[in-house]
């Protein structure tokens, strides 16, 4: 039995009890209703339609209705057009072919002498229009934008701008007359017109010379709003239509960027705006932070430069979390603009690392990154390592390489180089990447003059913390190749007091006192670190190596603790990983090889200084032991390829084969060419190149075959350095949609075989792009290596890079595969191209 009303169905649904009966009515419900659109039952088409839309909000299906709603729309009754313009916008969108059927309804409604009959249509129209219907209403919405009724013309403003979204070539219909709306009195027409421009402007960009005659009459409409006194009408905590002022400070913003002329209309009505708001509230706040946007973005003086930061700093300092959130994803955005400007806020950004908000941490140590220079590095590394004692795991990745990062590049000396990443090995060795560990490894060696002292606080380190992996990795080297250094300088008895005082270098390492050290503390420590929980395969490695560097730093005097050195050596023979058991098996030949021993062993030299790359987003940064190559199974078949190696931009991956060995830390520093992973030369690298050896080639032929073929390489060229330096070229990757990705190649300094390719990004838009992942693959005859780009966000006003490293023979082409997927306006844009345009002859 069908109901007589929408209102007698309502009540029945409430009573049903269960989900089948509601469903059950529902169904007998809809059976009646199509009954009666059948039998053409005009009387009751109303309330059926009325009860239809109930239905679809309901979530049942309700499509056989649209008919009827055009039905009503067509009826000469305003509450029947009502109903049925309502079904219309409810029951159709702008993919429906039946909606090419409203088309005429809406035309002559627009034309209709009652204002609210024009406003159904204009409503339905700024809802569900589509290209076509757009293209065939233009002109009428361009009339009824001169209405003399402020009720059509805001409506009308908002079809308008619904065809400049749909359909951007048909902005002059609307380019003249949104211009005179900016003179409305009515503050609703007003709105609708500044919107209106400007998607035109950003629809057309073209238009912005001739938008751009507009400004005076934009900041006279502003200036008014800021300096109105208190009106009922409008009024806002306060504030006179701050919805209004955010939208012109948003246009002027899009039509000042990149224009000093312009920039200097605004400056004046921004300064005021800037001080005469009030910051108390949340609706003052809004309309502050939009001004600051404005300056940041336009050819502002530099004092107002000043002001909009002395704002966000204001907003630092705010309780709302969300404020201070704002402000610190800003002050990130600007600190390259102005750094000296956010040094003044320094403190406050400390603050915020301590906030109970994981995101405002996050955003905080983005922007601490940011501030480090030469003048303040002591102080904020200082923050930063106290902040990684307490911060979540999460945190530690990106952290541990930042710190890295700014002390190699702003130590005031390095001793306090030294003693930060000692501290930082202490505090989080568990989450070091292996480019931190190789880098402190660089340092080290090329400083002789302080490898007694750092040996000593290791030993030190070691014999109370083995936990953490990279401090274990970092004192096993140094251990094995300063082990008769530690002998005769010994060990600190006070690390942490020395850690406290060095900070400030106002002491020397002879100033303390020390704790002999022997060969049996030694061997002692070995032994325990290769017996504890926290042992893995590569730790047990660099223990085996470093016991056979230790057995000729002892002397060659057979003693107690050459005979456990030996033992530690031999007791791998039997073991299940085939590294460990033919290192074992070599090592041991090789100490009865008196011949050989010496030159194998002796310390190594020290490896060619060069800029770490240890950049990157905090999330994307891969712990010592969790490296891993990255296969994308959409990329395998890559230019024809059975197996290509493929790089994704998410972290930082050695793709083409698993390595033997993730932590082989100094077989990329001593040029053994396996830094890119070469999986065939892996076993005979993993170890042997952390170890041991000299470059001098020995003749002599013995069992020890594998370890003398590390030193088979080939000196490099000394010419190759004094190339002259040839102009650098950019290639155009990418450029769609908002985003333009340029290459830079340029061959390796230190190997001949490798190409380091510089990815450029920058929005080409005034938008920016947000989760950037830029993924690359190459032949099965190269392998690559990505590092991770610098920020997932591309701004506006900002570039962010990401380094590919391409492994290949000489005159071979350099083919590249990339995938490239990021956000634009909340749209997800996903591209493959083929990219061969780099020059055959970039490897000679």
């Amino acid at each position: 039995m069908s109901f007589s009303n929408l209102k007698s169905m309502i009540k029945s649904l409430r009573q049903q009890k269960t989900l089948a009966d509601e469903r059950s009515l529902i169904q007998r419900e809809s059976a009646a209703i199509r009954t009666a659109f059948r039998e053409e039952d005009h009387f009751m088409r109303h309330a059926n339609v009325a009860k239809l839309i109930y239905i679809h909000m309901l979530g049942y299906p309700a499509h056989f209705g649209q008919i009827e709603c055009l039905k009503l729309a067509a009826s000469s009754k305003f509450i029947d057009k009502r109903l049925g313009y309502l079904g219309i916008m409810l029951l159709l969108d702008e993919s429906q072919e039946v909606l090419t059927l409203v088309t005429n309804s809406l035309k002559n409604d627009m034309n209709h002498s009652n204002m609210f009959v024009v406003g159904l249509a204009l409503a339905t129209f700024a809802n569900i229009s589509s290209q076509e219907m757009a293209r065939d209403l233009a002109q009428e919405v361009e009339k009824l934008l001169s209405s003399t009724n402020s009720y059509i013309r805001k409506k009308a403003a908002l079809c308008a701008m619904r065809t400049v979204r749909k359909l951007p070539e048909l902005h002059y219909y609307y380019l003249n007359p949104a211009k005179s709306l900016l003179t409305d009195r009515n503050h609703g027409v007003l709105l609708c017109a500044v919107t209106l421009i400007t998607n035109i402007a950003i629809a057309q960009p073209s238009t912005q010379s001739d938008l751009k005659k507009a400004i005076p009459l934009l900041i006279r409409q502003l200036k008014t709003l800021i300096t109105q006194g208190y009106s009922p009408e409008h009024d806002v905590s306060g504030i006179t239509d701050p919805f209004l002022q955010i939208k012109i400070l948003q246009l002027l913003r899009l039509l000042c960027i990149n224009d000093v002329a312009s920039s200097e209309l605004v400056n004046d009505i921004l300064a005021q705006v800037a001080t005469n708001t009030d910051n108390t509230k949340n609706v003052g706040n809004s309309i502050l932070y939009e001004a600051v946007l404005c300056i940041l973005d336009i050819e502002a003086e530099s004092g107002l430069r000043v002001m909009a930061i002395n704002i966000l700093g204001k907003f630092l300092g705010n309780k709302d979390n969300n404020i201070r959130y704002v402000a610190l994803n800003t002050l990130n955005k600007v600190v390259r603009m102005d750094t000296q400007a956010v040094q003044r806020h320094r403190n406050i950004i400390i603050d915020c690392l301590r906030d109970g908000d994981v995101s405002i941490r996050r955003r905080a140590l983005e922007l601490s990154y940011a501030l480090i220079n030469q003048s303040n590095v002591r102080m904020l590394t200082r923050e930063l390592l106290s902040f990684l004692e307490v911060s979540d795991n999460e945190f530690k990745n990106g952290l541990t390489s930042q710190i890295s990062f700014a002390a190699e590049r702003f130590a005031p000396n390095k001793r306090w180089h030294i003693d930060t990443i000692l501290r930082m090995l202490k505090v989080a060795g568990n989450y070091v990447r292996e480019e931190v560990l190789s880098a402190f490894v660089r340092l080290v060696s090329h400083t002789p003059e302080l490898q007694a002292y750092t040996v000593q606080k290791l030993f030190s380190a070691l014999q109370k913390d083995v936990s953490q992996e990279a401090l274990t990795l970092a004192g096993l080297w140094t251990i094995g190749e300063y082990g008769d250094v530690l002998l005769s300088a010994g060990s600190y008895e006070d690390d942490d007091q020395v850690n406290r005082v060095t900070e400030n270098d106002i002491i020397q390492v002879s100033e303390k006192k020390s704790v002999h050290v022997t060969e049996n503390d030694i061997v002692e420590l070995l032994e325990s670190i290769n017996a504890s929980p926290y042992a893995n395969t590569v730790i047990r490695q660099y223990v085996l190596v470093s016991a056979a560097k230790l057995s000729i730093r002892f002397g060659k005097t057979f003693n107690e603790s050459q005979d456990k050195l030996r033992w530690l050596i031999t007791s791998y023979e039997t073991s299940p990983e085939l590294e460990l058991q033919q290192r074992s098996i070599e090592f041991t030949q090789l100490l009865d090889m008196p011949d050989l021993v010496d030159g194998v062993l002796e310390r190594m030299p020290p490896p060619e200084i060069r800029a770490s790359i240890l950049g990157g987003t905090a999330s994307e940064a891969k712990p010592v032991g969790n490296t891993r190559s990255i296969t994308d199974s959409s990329l395998v078949d890559v230019l024809g390829d059975e197996s290509p190696s493929v790089g994704n931009g998410s972290g930082s991956a050695v793709a083409g084969g698993a390595r033997g060995n993730a932590h082989d830390l100094l077989a990329d520093i001593f040029g053994t060419g396996e830094s890119l992973g070469d999986a065939s030369a892996s076993s005979s690298v993993s170890v042997g190149a952390n170890t041991l050896v000299h470059p001098q080639e020995k003749s002599e032929k013995s069992s020890v075959t594998d370890i003398m073929g590390l030193f088979g390489q080939a000196a490099p060229d000394g010419d190759e350095s004094e190339k002259a330096s040839e102009e650098v070229k950019t290639y155009t990757a990418y450029d769609a949609n908002g985003l333009l990705i340029t290459l830079t190649p340029s061959p390796d300094e230190s190997k001949r075989n490798i190409v380091n390719i510089m990815a450029t990004f920058s929005a080409t838009g005034l938008v920016e792009c947000e989760k950037v992942n830029f993924q690359a693959a190459v032949p099965k005859s190269m392998k690559l290596q990505m590092q991770p780009i610098s920020n997932t966000t591309v701004g506006t006003e900002r570039e962010e890079t990401q380094l590919l490293r391409v492994m290949a023979q000489p005159l071979q082409h350099i083919r590249l595969r990339l995938r490239i997927s990021f956000q634009v306006s909340g749209r997800q844009v996903q591209n493959q191209v083929d990219f061969s345009e780099l020059p055959s002859d970039i490897l000679k």
